[in-house]
């Protein structure tokens, strides 16, 4: 069985101890702003205008048939 070299632990140490002191330290820009939609305004108006539309044929059309599908 090996054991892990003084030189590789002193490494691992000092990366992690790195890490301890940047907690809390996050730049500004990293942060995610609320103002960022993840579909565009285009992409939601057709998927509303096919929604909406479907289901104002499928009312039309039942209305037409008189009420039996």
């Amino acid at each position: 069985m090996r054991t892990t070299s003084k030189r590789l632990a002193d490494k691992k140490v000092a990366k992690f101890q790195k890490n301890i002191t940047k907690r809390g330290a996050v730049p500004e820009t990293s942060t995610k702003k609320g103002n960022d939609y993840p579909v565009g305004p285009i992409l939601l108006g057709f998927f509303v205008f096919v929604v909406i539309g479907s289901s104002l044929f499928q009312i039309i059309r039942t209305a037409t048939s008189g009420g039996m599908a």
